[in-house]
């Protein structure tokens, strides 16, 4: 009987999650590998806590040894780089305009940044696709 009612204690108390700390020193733009993160016993709030959120992810900013990672600190690998060019694209209904433009920002899939329009020289925002264009407008 002890026996049971110290299981059900055991089971009846919360567990504890932890806070995702950078292991070592990550340089921004580098990829997020299992041995560049560790997992502390203390709870920080607004920090990460599950290794898998950040594994294979960006470095956005530089992660220092020891400290939380926080959701802004990480981000989707960058497919576009700035100065790159890319294929802007605006469509409205049976519409579709498509012209060359250079990013002026880095940024990965689903990420806005401005670019710049070649024929036009004028400066528009959109939306990074998963094949590298930016959708703008809408």
């Amino acid at each position: 009987m002890i026996r049971l009612v110290f299981i059900l204690a055991l089971l009846a108390t919360p567990a504890t999650a932890g806070t995702l700390v950078a292991a070592r020193t990550v340089r921004s733009h580098a990829i997020i590998t299992p041995d560049d993160i560790a997992v502390k016993d203390v709870v920080v709030p607004g920090a990460l806590t599950f290794p898998e959120e950040a594994i294979g992810q960006e470095a956005r900013v530089v992660l220092y040894a020891g400290r939380p990672i926080r959701p802004g600190d990480i981000g989707p690998a960058a497919i576009v780089d700035r100065n790159q060019i890319v294929r802007l694209i605006y469509q409205n209904g049976s519409l579709q305009i498509i012209a060359d433009g250079r990013s002026l920002g880095r940024g990965g899939v689903g990420d806005f940044v401005r670019v710049m329009n070649l024929s036009s020289r004028t400066t528009v925002s959109g939306t990074i696709a998963a094949d590298g264009s930016v959708t703008v407008g809408h």
